[in-house]
């Protein structure tokens, strides 16, 4: 099969449009829908935001059927819209926008106003059971329609209190009845609001009340982890309009098409994060990225991220850089330099606000960007497709896109005032919630440097992990872990044996009922602590414990670490009664180097269900504890 590219589409002198309208045109859209992300992409990194809503539109006509038949690995997303104006313009850029990440949307758009009618009637089409997210479109009018006219700065007070209250009622009972993630958005102040009002006392207070109302929004997402509320007031301040004056007062639409256009494009992030795609690296150019100038032909000197007008605007990126890598994003350098220079600068220039421990990799030399990608995410242990790497070269990033379209690619601008926006504009990082393993991420994979020498020095890899003292802990998840074994579930993809998805509330709800069970893997060696590395769900059912996933971070694979896990488990169900232990394994493109674990483990295959693989074990003969693993488990019937 012919697969149609964004290098394709130059070589015929095809724009990304065009080149969709082609595929259209010749019925094989549905067939190269994997073309689709990255020509989306392009349009996207050249600003072409008209075409980009073209090409939504022109994708809410495409066949899903079709899409899924010729291309059945595609990621769908069901999401379901309910709102109090007219937001039917949110339907194309909502399609782009998950179709930019790979993901194939089907939408289902409720009746105009219906949003009281949805949230209270648990038959509702919001409360479907493969519905993923649930889109509560908020709009200023969701609040002005609560008041009478003409109105005060009290009346608009009043107003908010009862709306919050009646929103946080309805979130908490959608939450409760529904699997799906509900997804609200904080409301922008129009200024026909408060000007309405004459004196500058009442617009004070008006202004007041209205902040606090988001401010209410923004809690209930704090205190409900299904629910996320996505903040308009950082895309009004960044010059998007809340509405188009007409639209509004003859169509109903509260939120013009360029806001909800921007709102799509947060939805999109948010399914990303939901979906365990978060990105894990940075990788970043170092010649007018880092910082202004060429080093190999200005020499040390001649470059600047600070004291020239231009430099100072290099050092805010760097300060940007740093402030995403403080929070568990591994950096990366990969520089077509000479490797001592880069490395020099880093350590000794007195401009650079980033230094060479702030890095887990740097990778200067002449080979080309795709290679230095493959390279670094080789010396991580971690797939290319947890990369982002960011460029000031056109040449560079369309290399880098089109070797590996996998990673995400952003193209900074001839302008360095403009670098900051263009790193920040899709949330590739994002993620529900910082854990202390995401803080000391960094600590701990410069740490693996320590651990190769000593893996360069050992004789043998017996002789390698006895020196590396691994220490193990087994325990059921406390309350303080639920936030990392869901980032776990959510963002492992190599050793995660069966793929299962969970988020937080999920992990709390299984970890509080009493037929399940959820372990955290800690591991340590004479290097430090990596924190919780691991996890397991299991359910009982009588005599038969059901394993239902294990995930390990990649960090600490071959180390025995898992093979503990299981043999611990296993004791633990030996010594409460069990007889029989069932574990399955469903192969994906990333984990398929553990096909073969629970063979390993004693399990025997027993079945398969479409491509899930089924084991078990009969628990006649248990598997030891590594020799070289110390062995600390809360668990009853394991030795510690």
């Amino acid at each position: 099969m012919t697969t149609v590219s964004s290098e394709a589409a130059r070589e015929t002198r095809q724009s990304p449009l065009e080149t969709l309208r082609a595929l259209r045109a010749q019925g094989r859209l549905a067939e190269e829908y994997p073309a689709v992300a990255p020509l989306l992409a392009e349009m996207v990194s050249a600003g072409a935001d008209a075409d980009f809503r073209r090409a939504g539109n022109l994708l809410t006509q495409l066949d899903r059927t079709a899409v899924l038949e010729a291309r059945p690995d595609t990621e769908t997303v069901v999401v379901a819209l309910t709102g109090h104006s007219t937001i039917g313009g949110v339907r194309a850029p909502l399609t782009g926008e998950f179709a930019r990440h790979g993901l194939l949307v089907e939408d289902r758009l409720s009746d105009f106003d219906a949003y009281l009618r949805d949230l209270r009637d648990t038959g509702s089409a919001l409360y479907a059971p493969d519905v993923d997210l649930a889109l509560w479109i908020l709009d200023p009018q969701t609040l002005l329609d609560e008041m009478g006219s003409p109105w005060q700065a009290d009346d608009l007070a009043r107003a908010a209190e009862r709306k919050l209250a009646q929103i946080e009622k309805l979130a908490a009972g959608f939450t409760a009845n529904s699997s799906a993630a509900l997804v609200l958005n904080t409301v922008p102040l129009p200024r026909g609001v408060t000007h309405q009002l004459v004196d500058h006392e009442s617009r004070a207070r008006a202004g007041i009340t209205w902040r606090d109302f988001n401010s209410g929004l923004l809690r209930i997402a704090l205190g409900n982890s299904r629910v996320h509320v996505i903040d308009l007031d950082p895309v009004v301040a960044a010059g998007v309009p809340l509405d188009e004056p007409r639209m509004a007062a003859y169509a109903k639409a509260s939120l013009g098409d360029d806001l909800l256009a921007r709102y799509a494009r947060e939805v999109a992030h948010l399914a990303r994060m939901l979906r365990g795609r978060t990105k894990k690296v940075l990788v970043v150019d170092a010649d007018n990225t880092l910082w202004d100038g060429v080093l190999g032909d200005d020499g040390p000197d001649g470059i600047a991220a600070a004291t020239t007008f231009r430099g100072e605007a290099f050092g805010n990126f760097q300060r940007v850089v740093q402030q995403i890598g403080s929070q568990g994003v591994l950096l990366a350098i990969s520089s077509k330099n000479d490797h001592e220079p880069v490395v020099q600068v880093l350590r000794d220039h007195p401009d650079m606000v980033l230094r060479e421990k702030d890095f887990a990799r740097v990778n200067a030399n002449w080979q080309p960007k795709d290679a230095n990608l493959r390279d670094i995410a080789a010396k991580l242990n971690l797939g290319v497709d947890s990369f982002v790497f960011v460029d000031d070269s056109p040449f560079e990033c369309g290399q880098v896109a089109e070797a590996i379209p996998q990673a995400a690619v952003v193209r900074l601008d001839e302008e360095p005032a403009l670098h900051i926006e263009k790193l920040l504009a899709d949330g590739w990082f994002d993620t529900a919630r910082l854990t202390a393993e995401d803080r000391a991420r960094a600590a701990l994979y410069r740490t693996e440097s320590e651990r190769a020498e000593l893996l360069e020095s050992a004789g043998s890899m017996e002789e390698y992990l006895d020196g590396l003292g691994v220490r193990v802990a087994l325990a059921e998840a406390a309350p303080g872990d639920i936030e990392r074994v869901a980032q776990l579930s959510l963002r492992t993809n190599q050793f995660n044996l069966t793929t299962i998805r969970l988020q937080a509330a999920d992990v709390t709800a299984r970890a509080e009922a009493p037929d399940h069970l959820v372990l955290t893997v800690r591991s340590g060696d004479r290097f430090g602590d990596n924190g919780v590395v691991g996890t397991v769900f299991a359910r009982r059912e009588d005599d038969v414990l059901h394993i239902e996933n294990m995930l390990l971070s990649c960090r600490v694979f071959a180390r025995g670490i898992e093979q503990t896990a299981v043999a611990a488990l296993l004791a633990h169900a030996a010594a409460t009664g069990v007889r029989t232990v069932t574990a399955s394994y469903r192969p994906t493109a990333k984990n398929k180097n553990v096909r073969e674990f629970w063979p390993s483990q004693g399990f025997t295959p027993t079945s398969t269900a479409g491509d899930e693989l089924r084991f078990t074990h009969d628990l006649e003969h248990l598997p030891a504890v590594p020799s070289h693993i110390a062995l600390d488990s809360s668990l009853e019937g394991t030795a510690s």
